[in-house]
């Protein structure tokens, strides 16, 4: 029987330790989960928002390697690399990760210092980095991005991204970064407005428009299928259009459109990076190079793991998020994406919204975004020159207009006002400081605003009648925490002074406290007793009797 017993004890804990290896593998490699239930009718959407999310970043890629101080190139070794490896640990499906213009802007400096070695060493060091925060578990961060902070944050990445595209829009030369830069560009280019491009660009934001809000269905009649398809392809659609026409024009030597250009061609080599770096005539070894990296190589990991978990905890829409996963996720491509010569990359809202707006349905689509970037970096170069910037243009500024979630705005203006202007002002700064600077000032305001209220929980009192005598009645109607302690004794000591009465603290909505607060109501006791009044406390339970007990040994 002993041995029987054993055994089954064994059986049982071994059962246990494959079940919690099994589901432990699967929260960390996401694939396992959805690829077992992986559907064939998904595979045309993957396909479509794939290669969609791929004419967008192809020419971005190009722009920011540019913006980078790095050959065009490198903008779409960044992106090719990270769709590979987001399919497999990626668990927000609409999330596609590659350069953005805040990357660029932030590796700029050591570029144009040390050249394109240091900022692939710096790709490496910032995935290390990232990956470690998810190792160590501390997805919980991500738990301090309120609602407000993410909608503001969304609202203004959605104006400045559009904003920056007005120049390609109208045909104007150059590129801006934020609404400000590009209306002051835009009012100071007014006589190199082209019209083609206008048309082209605003026929684009008008067929975008049409094609959304055909009356289609995957399943009825034909019309109601080619509708739904119309409306499901709409991006892909405009964009080879826009490529056919300018082909067209091309072949009969006119070129009424600005295009995307050419580039330079050709793969990568694979291997890991340069950890001694040669530049300025001179070779630094890690340690040098690590020094010269300065406070980018903790400010990148910070600002990319910040700006890619306020893009994925927008794109959850409502459904949990594991943030400690998209950690790992994020650094990993980091990391392998150093093998491929990438530059820094994170979670890129354009392309988000451009695949979530194309109806993805897994992380199956960045493969196809994957493999048209390779195309592009190593055969499709030629084709890719004819896609004209308005079109481009026309595409972003209609994907970051239906971003703005004028729902949420209203509802957090009736339900709370402090939360609407919490929003505000992230938007606010977002919009006319930087995005990364503006969503860390909207969570430390709401750090702020949290550590307030924690400092001053609402009390509620009144005068009752206890046999022949009066009474106040002190009702917390929240937990009382060490930032509040000061503050709650000098309250309930104003009040007794106030009324000269007794002093009743009832304890029914304490689930917790700390030992401040109960040094704190020993000292408010011995106030009250030299005043002439007592306290009692009632209504204390679990942890609440334990600590009183120890501080307060008489209550």
């Amino acid at each position: 029987m002993l041995n029987e017993a054993k055994s089954t004890v064994y059986e049982k804990m071994s059962r246990c330790s494959k079940d919690d290896c099994y589901n432990y593998t699967r929260r960390r490699l996401p694939i396992l989960s959805w690829a077992r239930d992986y559907k064939f009718s998904w595979l045309a959407q993957d396909a479509l928002a794939g290669f969609t999310v791929g004419l967008t970043a192809v020419p971005q890629g190009i722009a920011y390697g540019i913006v980078a101080e790095l050959s065009p190139e490198y903008g779409l070794y960044a992106s090719f690399m990270a769709s590979f490896v987001y399919i497999i640990f990626g668990s927000c499906k609409s999330i596609t990760i590659g350069p953005t213009a805040i990357m660029a802007t932030m590796v700029r400096p050591l570029v144009l210092g040390y050249g394109a070695d240091m900022a692939i060493l710096l790709t490496f060091l910032k995935g290390c980095i990232i990956a470690l925060f998810g190792l160590f578990h501390l997805g919980f961060l991500l738990d301090f991005i309120s609602l407000p902070v993410i909608t503001g944050f969304t609202a203004a990445a959605s104006i400045n991204i559009a904003s920056s595209q007005f120049k390609s829009l109208l045909g104007i030369a150059g590129r801006s970064e934020d609404l400000v830069d590009s209306l002051v560009s835009v009012f100071s280019n007014l006589s190199s407005i082209r019209y083609q491009d206008t048309l082209l660009g605003v026929a684009t934001i008008v067929a975008l428009v049409l094609l959304k809000n055909l009356p289609g269905r995957r399943t009825g009649t034909w019309p109601q299928r080619i509708a739904w398809a119309g409306t499901l392809a709409r991006n892909a659609l405009v964009v080879i259009v826009g490529t056919l026409i300018a082909y067209i024009f091309f072949i009969n030597d006119i070129e009424p459109f600005k295009l995307t250009g050419t580039m330079g061609n050709g793969l990568p080599p694979f291997g890991p990076p340069s950890f001694s770096i040669t530049a300025n005539n001179r070779t630094y070894d890690f340690l040098e190079t690590t020094a010269a990296m300065g406070t980018t190589l903790f400010s990148i990991p910070i600002v990319s793991t910040i700006e890619h978990m306020a893009i994925a905890k927008a794109f959850a829409k409502g459904k949990s998020l594991d943030g400690t996963q998209e950690m790992l996720a994020l650094g990993l491509c980091n990391i392998f994406g150093s093998f491929a010569r990438s530059m820094p990359v994170t979670g890129s809202f354009t392309r988000t919204a451009v695949n979530y707006s194309s109806g993805v349905k897994t992380t199956f689509g960045g493969l196809f975004t994957g493999c048209l970037v390779l195309l592009a970096s190593s055969l499709l170069t030629t084709t890719f020159r004819f896609i004209p910037k308005a079109t481009l243009a026309g595409v972003i500024i209609c994907s970051m207009y239906y971003m703005l979630d004028f729902k949420t705005y209203a509802l957090l203006w009736r339900a709370k006002k402090i939360d609407f202007f919490l929003m505000l002002i992230t938007l606010l700064f977002c919009v006319f400081l930087k995005l990364e600077w503006g969503i860390m000032i909207g969570i430390g305001l709401n750090l702020v605003i949290l550590l307030y209220f924690s400092a001053r929980p609402p009390i509620q009192s009144e005068i009752e009648q206890v046999g022949d005598k009066n009474v106040i009645r002190v009702v917390p109607e929240e937990s009382i925490t060490f930032p509040a302690a000061e503050h709650f004794r000098a309250t309930v000591m104003k009040l007794s002074e106030e009324n000269s009465l007794n002093v009743i603290l009832d304890c029914k909505n304490l689930k917790r406290t700390d030992v401040t607060v109960a040094k704190n109501l020993k000292l408010l006791a011995n106030d009250l007793e030299l005043q002439g009044t007592t306290i009692v406390y009632e209504n204390c339970q679990g942890d609440i009797e334990y600590v009183l007990q120890t501080f307060v040994p008489n209550h």
